[in-house]
């Protein structure tokens, strides 16, 4: 039996500070099940900088993309339980109450650009998922590891972290314009099956992962939908390869989002393309690391490139010093274009 606490303080010049607890969580062993119950962080599958089949812990997107990905992952409050078959696991995750994603507030610097015809009222009425037994969230993994691939299979019943903007819009009956438009952020219900891999090729290691969700909804501009969503399902996955060159650890990832069975009214398009590029390297016996990591969006040729320099002054004591610099002019990452930054981050984990 074990118990593990783990509080942060999170300090802006400019914002209040954050002291919080990441992950509470006891653990219970016994001879082939290992049971965590309590707040805590679970990570599944395989990609870097991206979410596919790591859906279980929902995101902190308050500073979008920049927080260290332990910090963008939220703690749940979960029961796990982890049972052992030789060299394979069975993984059960039951969330009793639901948690959306965290976004950045009015007036933030990374609040998602949303264009509206008319300006919008928001109505929360709906946001909300009462906590009962009916509305909790259930995952299963399967994860094997063999000598020739590491694999791992997963499926959940869930709740989509992300609202679903649904439109109802006021039409003047004289001038059949658009006069006024209410949004109702909503979550719906998802039902999602997936997997990953990883396996070596020579001196390459091939990484894959995808998921599909069932039932997710999409804005169309349709104007026969009453509130301007369609549900429709929908494919994520992505190809991954790694090597080593001189001591320098490269990787790429290609990615894509596809909505299956589209049409032309939906807002998103029908593939999403995304690519990834790591360079990485240690020096000074693993004290000093020096990282590029690049997001491509094909789509609208945009990209986040945020190369930093990380130095480990002593045990837990870590200095870091980077830029985040957008391009484009529209896209996920082009709408902050405006937001290049140099940053400098101290880091003391005990």
């Amino acid at each position: 039996m074990a118990f593990k606490v783990n509080p942060y303080i999170y300090q802006y010049p400019d914002l209040p500070m954050e002291f919080k607890l990441r992950e509470a969580y006891l653990d219970i062993y016994f001879d082939t099940v290992d049971l965590r119950i309590g707040k805590q962080q679970i990570i599944w599958g395989k990609a870097d900088g991206v979410f596919i089949t790591d859906i279980v812990s929902p995101k902190d997107l308050s500073e979008f993309l920049l927080r260290d990905f332990d910090e963008i992952r939220m703690g749940v409050t979960a029961l796990k339980a982890d049972y052992y078959v030789g060299d394979n696991t069975f993984e059960f995750v039951w969330l009793p109450t639901f948690t959306p994603t965290v976004f950045p507030p009015e007036g933030s610097i990374w609040r998602p650009k949303m264009p509206f015809p008319v300006r919008p009222t928001f109505n929360y009425s709906r946001s909300r998922v009462t906590p009962s037994l009916e509305n909790s969230e259930v995952f299963g993994k399967f994860s094997a590891l063999t000598s020739l691939v590491d694999l791992e299979l997963m499926a959940g019943y869930a709740w989509d972290d992300d609202p679903t903007m649904h439109a109802v819009k006021r039409i003047d009956p004289a001038t059949h314009r658009l006069v006024g438009l209410t949004i109702y952020p909503e979550h719906h219900r998802l039902t999602i099956g997936g997997g990953s891999f990883s396996t070596t090729i020579g001196p390459f290691v091939l990484r894959g992962e995808g998921a599909y969700y069932h039932g997710k909804y999409f804005n169309s501009n349709d104007p026969r939908l009453p509130e301007s969503v369609v549900k429709k399902n929908y494919l994520h996955y992505l190809l991954g390869l790694d090597y080593t060159l001189w001591d320098v650890h490269l990787s790429g990832q290609f990615i894509q989002q596809r909505i299956l069975d589209y049409d032309d009214y939906i807002v998103q398009d029908e593939n999403t393309n995304m690519g990834t590029f790591l360079a990485s390297r240690d020096f000074l016996n693993e004290t000093l690391n020096l990282q590029l990591f690049v997001y491509y969006g094909f789509n609208n040729n945009d990209a986040l490139i945020r190369p930093k320099v990380t130095y480990d002054l002593a045990d837990g004591f870590e200095i870091l010093v980077g830029a985040n610099i957008f391009t484009g002019t529209g896209g996920w990452f082009g709408q902050y274009d405006n937001n290049d930054m140099i940053y400098t981050k101290v880091k003391y984990s005990f």
